[in-house]
């Protein structure tokens, strides 16, 4: 079935065509002097012919798409769910809606999808996952974009896009020093995702501690200060998916000496930690101590009840919204910055350490 036109309407109506245009745009005020019940009789029109205004015309006469792009690192990990939900929320509630893509963790990947989600036609961007950043082609079509003035916005640290910067340093210290008041001495770190620039120094590290380096390096250096040392074994790097993180807790549980407590990059990794342990015979807390990250919904809700760290990534999504809308608003504004702090969450998978 042919779908109607403005000239369907206008014919129903018994009006002309720019009459209904000017109905149809919201132009019946004082700008153009179209009576009541002329307006009426279009607005019956269109809703008998179900007549739906072409959102692509719209966009060419307005400049506007109402549309916002969105990037996420990995769409498997629910973490980036909640964060997608608080850029959801906040684009409704705006009258804006959203384009998602992922980019799976894949850099060449990622590129692809950054350029080809570049050329749509939308009102603004917004990037998540350090990784994208790695990429030659990712900061040429950046550089680009930013001397056009497109309005883009990172969740992560960055200088000189505006961003909503978040990380785990702070919480891993205290997620640490809370394990040592345990009484544990033997603590692996599951680490999660192999970092794309392996045998570069910490000072060559991207600012926002790409890859999970808000974890490693925290955890290094409080074992230190603790007078503890840096056991290469207990650190484990492996792929995002839950059977990963099984396949490494694993590892490390059939140890000789295997340890007592062990941090997790992420909750859906320490979710395949959880089963492993029970695999082995081992009850949490009483022979082991978990502890994740992200504090996505499932975490407590496991048995038992996972400790873990909070970004609040619904809150993080929002307020990435908040300053892309901003800068679509007033793009000359000076670069802005938003700090949201981690959160470390005591719940039932940890206690002291075994005797």
């Amino acid at each position: 079935m042919k779908r109607p036109t403005q000239v369907d309407v206008a014919r129903l109506a018994g009006v002309s065509r720019a009459t209904v245009s000017y109905v149809v745009n919201g132009l019946t005020d004082s700008k153009v002097p179209i009576s009541e019940e002329t307006r009426r009789r279009v607005l019956e029109a269109i809703k008998h012919l179900d007549y739906e205004p072409d959102a692509r015309a719209q966009a060419l006469r307005s400049g506007s798409t109402q549309t916002v792009g969105l990037i996420l690192p990995d769409i498997h990990n629910p973490h980036f769910w909640q964060t997608a939900d608080g850029v959801e929320q906040e684009l409704h509630a705006s009258g804006y809606n959203l384009l998602l893509s992922s980019a799976d963790l894949d850099p060449e990947y990622g590129e692809d999808v950054f350029k080809e989600l570049s050329r749509r036609r939308i009102d603004g961007l917004i990037l998540m996952g350090a990784s994208l950043f790695q990429s030659e082609g990712v900061q040429k079509t950046l550089a680009q974009l930013l001397k056009r003035r497109f309005p883009i916005v990172k969740i992560g640290d960055h200088q000189t896009i505006d961003c909503v910067a978040s990380n785990y340093h702070a919480a891993t210290q205290e997620a640490v020093a809370y394990l040592l008041s345990l009484r544990h001495q033997r603590i692996g770190l599951i680490y999660g995702v192999r970092p794309p620039w392996d045998g570069l120094g910490t000072a060559d590290l991207p600012a926002d501690f790409a890859g999970g380096m808000d974890r490693l390096l925290p955890y290094q250096d409080s074992l230190r200060a603790a007078g503890l040392p840096v056991d290469p074994a207990l650190i484990i790097t492996c792929g995002g998916a839950i059977e990963d993180g099984y396949q490494a807790a694993l590892q490390l549980l059939k140890l000789p000496a295997r340890p007592t407590a062990l941090l997790v990059i992420n909750d859906l990794l320490a979710i395949g930690a959880l089963r492993a342990a029970s695999d082995l015979g081992l009850r949490i807390p009483a022979d082991l101590s978990l502890v994740g990250y992200d504090d996505i919904p499932l975490a407590s809700y496991l048995t038992p009840r996972l400790t873990t760290s909070s970004k609040d990534m619904v809150k993080v999504g929002r307020e990435a919204v908040k300053l892309l809308l901003a800068r679509i608003q007033d793009p000359d504004r000076p670069h802005q910055r938003v700090d949201i702090h981690a959160r470390f969450i005591i719940r039932e998978s940890t206690g002291p350490a075994p005797s």
